[in-house]
């Protein structure tokens, strides 16, 4: 029999693409070699935009019952200043969450399971069929290695930086940059944050935020270049990165570390995602440095267009290639701005004279602050913030207050 999609990975982005196209009436085959619930590396913080999704989807109870807290105040200490704000609300939410994935990607795989899609767990994809040029189905195994090959009109890779499916097809891989930061993160008992903590030193920064079952996740960046360095004592180089900012070091003191250290580095780039028979999605197809977390929210986005894009296109709605190039086009305009941003706050490197000028302007002004938690939440892209017409703004009213408190 043949599907008419076959999603590789059943993770962020594969189970919802699953859910999305089952929801439309597609066969769908989710297959991935983990069985879940189980972990993976992930900051796993969901911005007010990705759990507007969730909502959109009917999961957001869900996320709520596990018993992860919300957030929505998010706070970058510079050292000198502390810029905190809340960020701009979607579709009336402006909280966000960090779910183990423990607990999101079960979730997000029982309701493909509930919309109808077929899945196999502990499942490996060996290998990418292909006829003519095109993609038409997979081959692999289960646990007990029998080996089939599945056909589908659309094999969709949902697997990750390492996509085994992008390797098969071999896109075109563009907006490409190294590996800026080599990062760790564990979990904390009685480490209280104030949401969504930021500490961006020279050379060194880290986050927090809350997560279920009372823990906190922190995360703490080196610069890539020192990344053998970290390496060689992460827990000392971990713990003593703190001391540039002698509160939150006392507060990580009085607390406990309930769980190991886990990282790496992460490179930057995009991927053509799609062709002939196949499509990418998630991190599969574009992947970015984990220091702002937009992984998750953007593999919901991607998701929903993807899943959009292939059923116009299944359904004859409007041709593949012109279907799934609107997708492409679609994902890069949005992500652009934010792949910016990100890829320039991972360099760990010091803000030059004018972005520190309008740092200085916006502390202090909370309207200007919340603008700045919506870029980091993903409620208000980079290009609208940094407009240089906004940027006048900002600094003129910081030049009026200036002037008032003569």
């Amino acid at each position: 029999m043949e599907y008419d999609a076959i999603v590789v990975g059943a993770r962020c982005a594969g189970s919802p693409t699953a859910m999305l196209l089952s929801q439309k009436g597609y066969r769908v085959l989710v297959v991935d070699r983990a069985t879940f619930p189980s972990d993976t590396v992930s900051t796993h913080v969901v911005h007010a935009p990705g759990m507007a999704a969730l909502r959109r989807w009917g999961l957001f109870d869900d996320v709520v019952a596990s018993g992860c807290p919300p957030f929505d105040v998010y706070s970058f200490d510079f050292g000198p200043f502390t810029i905190a704000g809340t960020p701009r609300p979607v579709d009336g939410n402006a909280a966000a969450y960090a779910p183990r994935r423990t607990i999101l990607d079960k979730i997000l795989l029982d309701a493909a399971a509930r919309a109808g899609a077929e899945v196999r767990e502990r499942f490996t994809v060996d290998e990418l069929v292909f006829e003519d040029g095109a993609v038409i189905g997979i081959r692999g195994h289960d646990e007990g290695r029998q080996t089939v090959v599945e056909r589908a009109k659309v094999v969709i890779g949902a697997d990750g930086r390492n996509s085994l499916v992008a390797r098969a097809v071999q896109p075109e891989q563009y907006n490409e940059k190294p590996e800026l930061l080599w990062g760790y993160y564990t979990y904390w008992s009685d480490l209280p944050v104030a949401g969504f903590e930021s500490v961006i030193r020279p050379h060194r920064g880290w986050g927090a935020a809350p997560t279920n079952d009372g823990l906190t996740m922190v995360v703490v960046g080196w610069p890539h270049a020192e990344a053998s360095a970290y390496k060689s004592d992460v827990e000392s180089n971990y713990l003593s990165t703190f001391d540039s900012a002698p509160e939150f070091a006392e507060r990580v003191r009085a607390a406990t570390r309930e769980d190991r250290f886990t990282g790496g580095g992460v490179p930057n780039f995009f991927r053509r995602p799609f062709g002939p028979g196949w499509a990418l999605v998630g991190d599969a197809g574009y992947t970015r440095d984990p220091i702002t977390a937009q992984g998750i929210t953007d593999a919901f986005r991607d998701a929903e267009l993807c899943a959009t894009a292939i059923d116009e296109a299944l359904g004859g709605g409007r041709p593949y290639d012109e279907a799934m190039a609107a997708y492409q086009q679609t994902r890069d305009s949005q992500v652009i701005p934010i792949y910016e941003f990100t890829t320039q706050l991972a360099t760990l490197e010091p803000p030059p004279p004018e972005m520190q000028q309008l740092l200085g302007a916006v502390y202090g002004n909370q309207e200007a602050m919340d603008g700045f938690a919506s870029v980091a939440a993903g409620t208000v892209s980079p290009a609208e913030y940094f407009a240089p017409r906004n940027i006048g703004r900002i600094i003129g009213q910081a030049a009026g207050r200036q002037a008032g408190e003569v």
